[in-house]
């Protein structure tokens, strides 16, 4: 996955509801939910969870197919994979030694202190 690609998913996952509805969908595996359970479900009102669901569909992280009446969703599983790939293939890369302290990885920033309160 190219890092534009990346930036893009992101982006769509950036909105806590359109996380919240990928995050849910993926537990419900490859058979997906319905729009009105994954509404009910979530606290969402169902024309504000379409906008999302329209959102999430363009950028490539959900797939639909109508079943009867009702629509139901289901996350894109390889795309989901394929950006958490991309987040982890880096993973360490700089070090040999996989138990080394993360601490001395330059692209970390220093681990701020908390000043002690009081007195």
């Amino acid at each position: 996955m190219e890092q534009e690609d990346a930036a893009r998913l992101f982006s769509a996952l950036s909105q806590e509801t359109r996380l919240a509805v990928v995050r849910r969908l993926v537990r419900a595996g490859r058979g997906g939910c319905a729009a009105g359970d994954l509404a009910e479900g979530l606290g969402v009102a169902p024309a504000t969870l379409s906008f999302h669901l329209k959102e999430l569909t363009h950028a490539g992280l959900v797939s639909s197919r109508r079943e009867g009446r009702s629509i139901r969703y289901a996350a894109e599983l390889e795309r989901v994979s394929a950006l958490a790939r991309f987040l982890l293939e880096e993973c360490c890369a700089e070090d040999a030694d996989p138990a080394a302290d993360c601490r001395a990885v330059p692209a970390c920033a220093p681990a701020r202190t908390r000043e002690p309160q009081g007195g």
